[in-house]
């Protein structure tokens, strides 16, 4: 019964959000029916990722068509609203770990500077839903941002783990000690950034560590050595 009432409870809220905001593609903004992230055009960009060696780090698409420009959209041109549709495609991806979930889920953080400039953390809006469904114990804030580092972007593959070293801590090490964690982010590119946090999580005493992304590179796919 609880089941039944929380699945209503989800749709009505759904149904609400689409009324006061009309669907539109998270691409390209053309109008979409209700519940669909993309337009028809757009989604023909889509390509799913292969199954992982690892299945520990999944990602719903491979980046790059319309799931790279609604990223872009949501990183770098003020679109929040675009969290919700691509929420929904890492609620889908999250469900391979329904059978055996983590205890908790962790965006990864913003520098203080870069979360004032764009007024909301990415990774935050993402993480949330996904912590919900799995029924985890959302931590937006166990990870901090000690420095902030280069554009990660900007960075060959063998610089971007040292633009990294020591960039990040945990908050309260009690809220992660001993538990399993799930470390979410938007894009893994090389896997540097998902890779610091993973073992910041674990010097702190996590008992395990997976990731999940929105989008993974060709290059993100690549093992990087998670401890």
């Amino acid at each position: 019964m609880g089941r039944c009432v929380l699945f209503l409870v989800r749709a009505l809220a759904e149904v609400l959000a689409s009324t006061v905001a009309p669907n539109r593609c998270a691409a390209c903004d053309a109008d979409v029916p209700p519940m669909t992230a993309f337009c028809q055009a757009c989604a023909a960009t889509l390509t799913l990722p292969e199954a992982r060696p690892d299945p520990s780090h999944l990602a719903a698409f491979v980046y790059g068509g319309a799931i790279a420009q609604a990223i872009t959209r949501l990183k770098f041109e003020r679109r929040p609203d675009v969290a919700r549709p691509l929420a929904a495609a890492l609620r889908r991806a999250a469900r391979a770990l329904a059978a055996d979930p983590p205890d908790v889920v962790i965006p990864v953080p913003l520098h203080p500077r870069r979360l004032v400039e764009r007024g909301y953390n990415q990774s935050a809006l993402l993480a949330g839903p996904v912590a919900r469904d799995l029924r985890a114990r959302f931590l937006p804030r166990a990870l901090g941002r000690c420095r902030d580092t280069l554009a990660q972007a900007t960075l060959q593959r063998a610089d971007r783990l040292t633009n990294l070293e020591g960039a990040f801590h945990v908050r309260r090490p009690g809220d992660v000690r001993g538990r399993r964690a799930l470390v979410v982010d938007d894009v893994r590119t090389t896997g540097a950034t998902l890779y610091a946090c993973a073992a910041t999580l674990l010097e702190a005493g996590a008992r395990e560590v997976r990731t999940l992304v929105v989008a993974e590179t060709e290059g993100g796919r690549r093992p990087i050595g998670y401890p």
